[in-house]
């Protein structure tokens, strides 16, 4: 069973930092592709970035150079590190397994709550 726990949010001042982690198991984590996204209230689910399991990464366009996502196979676990943060950047973060295109459909944990506000 694919099981995603997400972990790291909180409230931070706008320009603060957070760092997300995911821990991942049930599935064979460093031939999977996995992506953060984000649900902001009254919003619907928005892809934020994908980390391949060729090395490859892309980014939404609002937060490329603010954020990065990494991985460590070893633990099994995928991170956002999120700089510069902006009140717009408030929403439930979740990391799924998969890319882009199925991030409404694929395994995902519970969220962390990220608030962005003075």
């Amino acid at each position: 069973e694919v099981q995603l726990v997400e972990s790291g949010g909180g409230l931070v001042q706008p320009g603060g930092s957070l760092r997300l982690s995911c821990a991942a198991s049930g599935f064979s984590f460093r031939d999977s592709w996995l992506s953060w996204a984000r649900q902001a209230p009254g919003k619907g689910l928005e892809w934020v970035s994908t980390f391949y399991n060729d090395g490859r990464t892309s980014y939404a366009d609002s937060i490329k150079g603010r954020f990065a996502i990494s991985r460590d196979n070893a633990k099994n676990t995928v991170y956002l590190q999120m700089n510069s943060l902006k009140p717009e950047d408030t929403a439930v973060y979740y990391c799924t397994k998969g890319g882009r295109s199925t991030i409404a459909t694929a395994p995902r944990g519970q969220g962390t709550q990220v608030t962005v506000s003075s």
